[in-house]
């Protein structure tokens, strides 16, 4: 079974959370050793502002230069 999950700073460690379903899915059980296939997803923001115009020069450089 295949998700999508976040990595969160817990303390000094990073932690992966697995979800209810697919421990159930799996059998899985708190203190049980897994394997675990890391992959780094690369999300796309194509489409988030609909509607929005494009980006000009000016907008690139706002809040860096003084007006």
């Amino acid at each position: 079974m295949e998700v999508l999950t976040k990595l969160r700073k817990v303390g000094g460690s990073v932690m992966a959370r697995i979800p209810k379903e697919v421990l159930e899915h799996e059998s899985l059980h708190p203190g049980e050793t897994v394997k675990i296939e890391v992959k780094k997803v690369k999300i796309s923001g194509f489409g988030i502002f609909k509607g929005m115009r494009s980006f000009t020069k000016k907008d690139e450089f706002k809040g860096q230069l003084e007006e």
